[in-house]
């Protein structure tokens, strides 16, 4: 029997490694497998090269099953880092996104990123940046609404004469 061979390993390497984490239950097996080969005799370090981690990974994976049993390589809750703003403060920041920049005393007509980071800093002592702003744009659900240029105000008739090709039939 011929051996088989892979045509581009490292992509199909990188696109398997991104399906595992796609899902907790596929994150599971992963760590089962990582488990199972540990069994075989296989070090931490030759585990972690074949399954793309870190070998230090492995250890825990081994040290949690040790202790906890399967429940131990089940997906667990992650902290991560705390929001700066509290839930009462971002359902007012979403009232105040809901009425116009001037009624705060902006000069402008709309919300951007930029604007919000200042209103924040002065309205509610959080500093955040301008992209975490427009990722709360997101999280409350609204779109990117761009202002539409003189251009869309001008005059139908300039317009024409302006515009190098006559109109059809002329």
């Amino acid at each position: 029997m011929r051996r088989l061979e892979i045509a581009d390993v490292e992509v199909m390497r990188l696109a398997v490694q991104q399906e595992i984490t796609r899902s907790e239950d596929s994150r599971y097996d992963h760590r089962l497998h990582g488990i199972l080969l540990v069994s075989h005799g296989l070090s931490c370090y030759r585990v972690a090269d074949w399954l793309g981690e870190n070998p230090r990974t492995i250890e825990r994976w081994v040290h949690r099953f040790e202790t906890q049993g399967f429940a131990g390589l089940q997906e667990g809750e992650r902290s991560g880092r705390p929001h700066r703003l509290t839930e009462k403060q971002l359902a007012a920041v979403e009232r105040d996104l809901r009425r116009s920049p001037r009624t705060w005393g902006y000069s402008q007509n709309l919300w951007d990123g930029k604007l919000l980071s200042h209103h924040l800093a002065k309205a509610y002592g959080v500093a955040l940046r301008h992209r975490q702003c427009q990722r709360l744009f997101h999280h409350f659900g609204f779109r990117l609404r761009k202002p539409r240029s003189l251009i869309a105000h001008a005059d139908p008739e300039a317009q024409a004469r302006y515009k190098k090709t006559p109109p059809p039939g002329a």
